[in-house]
């Protein structure tokens, strides 16, 4: 066990016997052997073949740093993800930032992280231009009416699998129940303010955790100018800044808690899409490599093109590559942080939350019956037979050609 690791576990346990110091320097040797191009060729190789979301992300960096090259011991691995998913954004685009920082420093960290992020980027946005085509081939219409009649069901999933850890996690159940709820009503029905429903049960839970504890301070004097200027909207391209900067620095929980934002926002309030459109968009997030988030390119492609597409991607990766340049070194800090514990104690569980009330509006954005069907086929696919993401939406997709090219009615 590294002297990190015990440094954390004091922390969270018991009183400190001295201050938190930053992360140690244990890779500063392996940081001078690493040069900037390795670190393109491997981040970008982890970049193309990194299907299946978060999950494939952190595996394929475990085999890289501490696997292969030993960059990093196993406990300041662990170390990192812990860190990475106490900050908002993409947890796993954060992780190899990091990982790219502690191996070349911060050159490293601009260069790893724009290249794990940029292949799947390309591809989304070239796929974005075929499906969001004004006169699209049958077979494409039909293959994202397919894949978007799924989407609903990989929200359950993926909502449903980050449950245990977080009800075990929980010091207050009932209220776990209460920001759960909370978030999942919240991503039914007012969807771009969602963000300040996930604000509110993190300030919340932060008041509550420090009243119990005879404290008075905590994160809601800094919170509320969030909240102030959450709603703002002024049309055009600094509209869709705004929400991609939603996306990528106000979002907890994982890419998912990003759809009804994105949905509520580029289908009803902007009509940057139509809700076929926005289901195409969630489904190529999915089945391309690279974070999930990158679903925001697509949104961004439908407002205004592809500088709108690689506008809303730099907006919404922008605070991950802020966060891990102006933090990573206290990171340590920020996991034996209370306050910041209190907060994911109550912004995690709304999250979670609203990634399965998510399901709701994209189930009614479906259209044609044989949609439906798919659907519950997919729901089986996954929630019974644990099948995978990418596996069971190109699946749909197939169906969707099969069924368009048959005759029946695309959306």
């Amino acid at each position: 066990m590294t002297d990190t690791h015990r440094r954390v576990s004091t922390g969270a346990e018991g009183p400190r016997t001295a201050e938190p110091t930053d992360i140690p320097d244990t890779g500063s040797r392996e940081r001078q052997r690493v040069g900037l191009r390795e670190v393109l060729v491997q981040w970008g190789r982890i970049g193309c073949i990194g299907f299946g979301g978060p999950p494939a992300h952190i595996a394929l960096l475990r085999e890289l740093c501490v696997g292969r090259r030993a960059w990093l011991s196993h406990a300041e691995f662990e170390d990192a993800i812990a860190a990475c998913n106490l900050l908002p954004g993409p947890a796993s685009t954060q992780l190899s930032i990091f990982c790219a920082w502690r191996v070349a420093g911060p050159p490293g960290a601009l260069v790893g992280g724009v290249a794990f992020i940029l292949p799947g980027l390309v591809l989304i946005l070239a796929l974005a231009a075929v499906f969001l085509a004004a006169s699209p081939p049958v077979w494409v219409r039909g293959a994202g009416a397919g894949a978007g009649a799924a989407v609903a069901a990989v929200a359950v999933q993926a909502g449903a699998g980050l449950l245990p850890a977080s009800w075990r996690r929980s010091p207050a159940h009932a209220r776990w129940v209460i920001y759960g709820m909370a978030g999942g009503v919240a991503a039914a029905t007012i969807g771009p303010w969602l963000v300040l429903v996930l604000l509110a049960s993190g300030l919340v839970e932060v008041a509550l955790r420090s009243r119990e504890h005879g404290g008075s301070r905590g994160l809601a004097v800094h919170g509320w100018p969030l909240l102030a200027v959450a709603g703002a909207a002024t049309g055009g391209l600094l509209s869709l800044a705004w929400v991609a900067f939603k996306v990528g620095a106000l979002s907890y929980g994982g890419g998912f808690v990003i759809v009804p934002l994105m949905q509520a926002e580029a289908v009803n309030h902007y009509h940057w899409m139509t809700a076929g459109q926005f289901l195409n968009a969630v489904a190529l997030g999915q089945v391309t490599p690279g974070p999930v988030v990158q679903t925001v390119a697509v949104v961004g492609y439908a407002a205004a093109g592809v500088g709108g597409g690689l506008l809303a991607a730099a907006v919404a990766f922008s605070p991950s590559f802020a966060f891990i340049l102006l933090g990573a070194g206290r990171f340590d800090r920020l996991r034996a942080n209370p306050r910041v514990q209190a907060f994911l104690d109550g912004a995690g569980p709304a999250a979670i939350g609203a990634i399965i009330g998510s399901a709701i509006p994209l189930a009614l954005a479906l259209q044609e019956t044989w949609q439906f069907a798919v659907l519950a086929l997919a729901a089986l696919a996954l929630l019974a037979f644990r099948r995978g993401v990418v596996s069971v939406l190109l699946t749909a997709g197939l169906i969707g050609v099969l069924a368009g090219l048959a005759g029946a009615p695309l959306p």
